[in-house]
């Protein structure tokens, strides 16, 4: 299942029926799963998070903006928090088995039916934005519902996306966007008389003023409470713990101290460790070190396909073509060993039944080590990474570094050989099924020795390209030869596979 997390932001957090009736309305969407319902007083704002099947993403969305517009209305909101609207910021979010694009599309559909449908108008921010200067929430919100209330339909630049030219009378404005995860997260500065230094701390701490690169912050009074309110949209580059130390840093050259923080919402669990590591100077920490990820794992199976799929399609470059080659032999094994089941235990295939049963269990074996290999291959670029980075200099580190990278290349052209050499051995027994197997899943033993053929290539791909980036390439030249080998005998299998599969199907 291809799931994205949406977390709306409702201008409404005192009226329990209101939100009440929001959550109802987004929850009653089939394949929902509310994950966190967050309301501040102070801020008089909700935030609502849920997960939601791709297919159902948009009408969950559409659900909660048109609850929020026949409840709420702006000219009588007041809070702390800027807002521009009833349903104020909608985003999509990636989860695994979806892409940023996904949320992409996502976001321009669900805002073209709100602007025709609900006659709202929509602006569309982060990376769904159509220009630049609309990529940033905090200048698309900028003038608030007031301020747009007159800069819309005056304004050449403030135009929606989609929806009227001018504001809904009551309901202001949306931006619906896609974004990487978000972090709300606040620090407390103590009384209110420290207002002041939570503004400087925001305003030392923003990217916009200065600050860390990846938040956005405000100061504000909330509960009697000076209050650094941020939002952390990259956790990865900007970690939750370098926010909060830098907080600590600029209070501190004030003569303050944070008291309290708190998350708003939901956190990745990987944050929540980094931080932890942090703080008690843990060396060379791995979340694989934490027992009940380990645990899940085990139980679950490890990634789906839907998630490698996922981090294949990523701008990162692991997961790769080796490990997409490593994958595809995998699943051609998978094929053989599923016709072969189909064959054992059938009347008309006597024959053959043992030799089916057998051939099933080799298939299986070759599933597992192929699956193998899509994390070895990914493990291997790493290795060649960390060589690379190194130090060059002085003569006796660039020696080191020469060493290692060396054998981290020869160690990376080893892996895909592996795959190719586990490839040529699916190959084989796609022959013998697409020959003596179930004649009503020949189309199967076909699939499976052409996926057999196309993971042996793209691993000797993987092989040619690591032994190109060697210094001195005879190091690799044996590995070449039995690559280019594999490749030819890889073929002559498909082909063996598919002229019995047409003889079958005719």
């Amino acid at each position: 299942m291809r799931l994205v997390e949406c977390v709306p932001n409702f201008s409404e957090g005192r009226r329990s029926e209101i939100i009440t009736a929001i959550r109802d309305a987004i929850a009653a969407v089939d394949g929902v799963a509310i994950l966190d319902s967050s309301s501040d007083l102070s801020h008089n704002r909700t935030v609502i998070t849920f997960v939601v099947p791709v297919e159902q993403a948009v009408e969950a969305a559409f659900a909660g903006i048109r609850a929020a517009q026949e409840r709420i209305d702006l000219t009588h909101h007041s809070g702390e928090h800027p807002r521009m609207g009833a349903a104020d910021v909608v985003p999509f979010i990636p989860l695994e088995g979806t892409t940023m694009e996904d949320c992409i599309v996502l976001a321009r559909s669900l805002g073209e039916r709100v602007g025709r449908e609900l006659r709202i108008p929509v602006f569309l921010y982060e990376r769904a934005a159509t220009r630049p200067d609309r990529e940033n929430l905090a200048d698309v919100r900028r003038g608030e519902f007031e301020g747009l209330r007159e800069q819309i339909g005056n304004d050449p630049a403030r135009v929606p996306d989609y929806g009227p030219n001018q504001i809904h009378p009551t309901a202001g404005a949306v931006a619906i966007g896609a974004r990487p995860f978000l972090v709300a997260y606040n620090v407390y500065l103590g009384p209110a008389t420290n207002l002041q230094v939570a503004k400087d701390v925001a305003k030392a701490l923003r990217h916009s003023t200065g600050g860390l690169r990846y938040v956005k912050a405000l100061g504000l009074e909330v509960d009697g409470q000076a209050q650094v309110s941020m939002n952390l949209v990259d956790t990865e580059k900007t970690p939750l713990f370098r926010a909060f130390d830098m907080v600590k840093l600029e209070a501190a050259a004030q003569g303050v101290v944070p008291t309290w923080s708190e998350i708003v919402g939901l956190v990745p669990e990987r944050a929540l460790l980094e931080t932890a590591a942090r703080h008690v100077q843990l060396r060379n920490f791995s979340p694989e070190m934490v027992l009940e990820r380990r645990v899940r794992d085990a139980v679950q199976g490890g990634q789906s396909l839907s998630g490698f799929v996922s981090s294949v399609a990523s701008s990162a470059p692991v997961p790769g073509g080796g490990s997409v080659a490593a994958h595809v032999g995998a699943l051609a094994a998978a094929l053989v060993q599923m016709v072969a089941g189909l064959t054992a235990g059938k009347k008309k295939y006597a024959s053959v039944d043992a030799e089916m049963r057998a051939l099933a269990l080799n298939a299986a074996g070759l599933v597992t080590e192929l699956s193998a290999l899509v994390s070895r291959d990914a493990a291997a670029f790493a290795d060649v990474s960390t060589a690379y980075k190194m130090p060059n200099e002085p003569a006796d580190a660039a020696a080191r570094r020469t060493t290692a990278v060396t054998k981290a290349l020869l160690g990376a052209a080893q892996v895909p050989l592996e795959t190719a050499r586990a490839c040529v051995r699916a190959a084989d027994l796609a022959v013998v099924v697409a020959t003596k197997g179930n004649t009503n899943a020949a189309s199967d033993a076909g699939v499976a020795a052409l996926l057999a053929e196309a993971g042996c290539r793209g691993a000797a791909l993987n092989v040619r390209i690591n032994v190109a980036s060697l210094d001195d390439k005879s190091l690799g030249a044996g590995l070449l030869e039995e690559a280019n080998q594999l490749v030819r005998q890889a073929g002559e299998r498909a082909r063996a596979a598919m002229e019995s599969v047409e003889r079958t199907i005719g």
